[in-house]
């Protein structure tokens, strides 16, 4: 029989069940009243964190978020060293759990190049601790924490990487294991990259990488073909003192700067002194037409024969034996006249121009890396005359240069920078010729290029100027005869000069193309005709052939025009 629950019980029944719902959904809407206010702080302190937070770099989640050491980059923004989190590997021998071979046999498997009794004699337990990696890759951090030995410890550290490898190398420099900033511009600006509060902003060089790299190429290029010992090359701007381009070679990768040779290390552009030869040649012209011993560009220098200076004798390398006017002395690049010029200067005028154009001291730039010029320790007549044709003094190639943007520039010298300046701030400089001597080694140079012996730098449209320089290197007290340094020290364009190139190669050999050949006219002045070639659009200055600086006022003084399609149809040694 079954039994049917009283009216009353149902009732009550209801009542509970109604009860019970009303209390669930209380709960519910208090789970989640509770869940929505839990997101609320939440949002609420990311937004104070990030917005509101604390941004000086002395504390807070904002300034974990900032890399350890600022970024460089070039003039344009691309990266050229940055900073990534890496991992050290450490153990303390001394907490070792499990069974030291076992470990050691491990760990010697998954670390490359590493042995297992290295790694046995690592975990000698007599030790608190040591490093096992420093600056691991995560995939490598991961493998070492898979043998799960707990005396093993992992901590984040940071990675220096240089994303463009060797690409300027010796401007950026590297750091060491710690961080701190070795070499290079890494160096100069270890305190700046460090500090907290600017870690977030980038330093920007004035490098341009493009500039850099059609540098790098066309030196990497000769090199081969010269079987040259090294190179060095750069790009100057000859108002604000702006690298565009620094490169020395061999070069090397700062990732792993250990493994380099020694002289990839070396930077020949700021380091290394040189006898530059004849690129001094407009210099001593810009000295005679300062002191007024030149009183006119057609004034004559007897260079028929030899100068005999003592038991010395002056010789030109592509004689004319006759006497030269102004800008035949540079044309032909006669020794003899440059050295009559040098000898009426004078000792002292000499001297203060060399000190004004700075190659008595170090070359002025940021690095550290600088060599001391090699000033002559007696200065008679002889010196006098020999380094008025760069013999005799050595200085960087960017001496050089920054001495040849004074010449082109309207007068004034102005310190390199690798550094991008501010264009509306004042770029510090010093007069050191007038801007009527700038207006006329203008002529001279633009002259050189059209008829003399840098014809092979030219590059239709880009109205090039300049000089060659071609010198033996010193050794054992006297000089190897065979073992040259071949220079070319060019401006573009000579009707508005803005860029200085140099190109210099070191110990190149003839090649059959040269006809044997060696000299600078050969070799160093086509490295620059091909840079500027590239890189001329990228810099803002594109080929004209309709624009051009004046030198008609020049050719009534040259005695005889050389023609240039017979100058390469025989093949016989320029002079430097």
């Amino acid at each position: 029989m079954t039994s049917v629950a009283a009216p009353a019980d149902r009732v009550r029944l209801a009542s509970q069940r109604q009860r019970v719902l009303a209390l669930s959904r209380h709960r519910l809407m208090l789970c989640l009243l509770l869940f929505l206010g839990v997101t609320l702080l939440i949002g609420a302190r990311l937004v104070w964190l990030t917005v509101l937070g604390d941004r000086s770099g002395t504390g807070g989640l904002a300034d974990g978020n900032l890399p350890s050491r600022a970024d460089i980059v070039d003039r344009n923004g691309v990266a050229l060293a940055q900073t990534f989190e890496a991992w050290s590997i450490g153990v303390h021998p001394n907490k070792l759990l499990g069974n030291r071979r076992e470990v050691a046999e491990q760990l010697a498997r998954v670390l490359p190049g590493r042995s297992f009794a290295e790694m046995y004699a690592l975990l000698d337990p007599r030790r608190s601790f040591s490093f096992i990696k420093r600056r691991a890759l995560p995939e490598l951090a991961a493998a070492v924490n898979a043998i799960g030995e707990p005396a093993i410890a992992l901590e984040r550290e940071p990675e220096r990487l240089y994303p463009q490898t060797a690409l300027a190398s010796h401007v950026i420099g590297w750091t060491n294991i710690d961080g701190q900033g070795v070499t290079g511009m890494e160096r100069v600006l270890d305190e700046r990259l460090k500090d907290p509060a600017l870690r977030g902003q980038p330093v920007a060089l004035s490098i341009d990488s493009r500039v850099q790299a059609a540098m790098e190429s066309e030196l990497g290029a000769a090199m081969v073909h010269f079987q040259a010992v090294g190179a060095t090359g750069l790009v100057l701007d000859v108002h604000t003192g702006e690298l565009l381009a620094l490169a020395s070679l061999p070069s090397f990768n700062p990732n792993a700067p250990g493994q380099a040779a020694p002289d990839a290390r070396f930077n020949r552009a700021t380091l290394g002194v040189y006898e530059l030869g004849s690129t001094f040649k407009p210099i001593t012209i810009a000295m005679g037409l300062e002191s007024g011993t030149i009183g006119s560009l057609s004034q004559r220098y007897d260079a028929t024969v030899p100068l005999e200076i003592g038991r010395y004798k002056i010789h030109d390398d592509h004689p004319q034996r006759r006497w030269l006017t102004v800008p035949e002395v540079l044309i032909y690049s006669s020794n003899i006249g440059t050295a009559r010029i040098a000898d009426a200067v004078g000792e002292q005028r000499e001297k203060i121009m060399f000190h004004r154009m700075g190659f008595d001291r170090p070359v002025d730039i940021e690095l550290h890396e600088k060599g001391r010029p090699l000033w002559p320790g007696y200065w008679g007549r002889t010196t006098t005359m020999t380094v008025g044709y760069g013999h005799g003094i050595a200085i960087t190639p960017l001496h050089l240069a920054s001495a040849y943007a004074a010449l082109v520039n309207g007068g004034i010298w102005h310190p390199a920078t690798l550094l991008k300046r501010d264009g509306n701030r004042p770029v510090p400089g010093r007069r050191v010729v007038s801007a009527q001597t700038s207006a006329t080694l203008r002529q001279l140079l633009r002259l050189v290029v059209l008829d003399g012996t840098g014809r092979r730098a030219d590059v239709a449209g880009y109205r090039i100027g300049g000089k060659t320089g071609t010198a033996e290197k010193a050794s054992g007290g006297g000089y190897a005869h065979h073992s040259l340094v071949t220079t070319f020290a060019g401006v573009f364009p000579m009707d508005n000069p803005r860029y200085v190139v140099i190109a210099m190669l070191d110990e190149p050999k003839g090649a059959p193309d040269t006809f044997g050949l060696a000299t600078a006219a050969w070799n160093a002045a086509p490295v620059v005709s091909h840079v500027i070639s590239r890189v001329g659009p990228m810099i803002g200055v594109y080929p004209d052939e309709h624009k051009d600086i004046d030198v008609s006022v020049m050719t009534p003084l040259l005695w005889r025009a050389p023609s240039p399609k017979k100058a390469e149809a025989q093949p016989q040694a320029e002079a430097q």
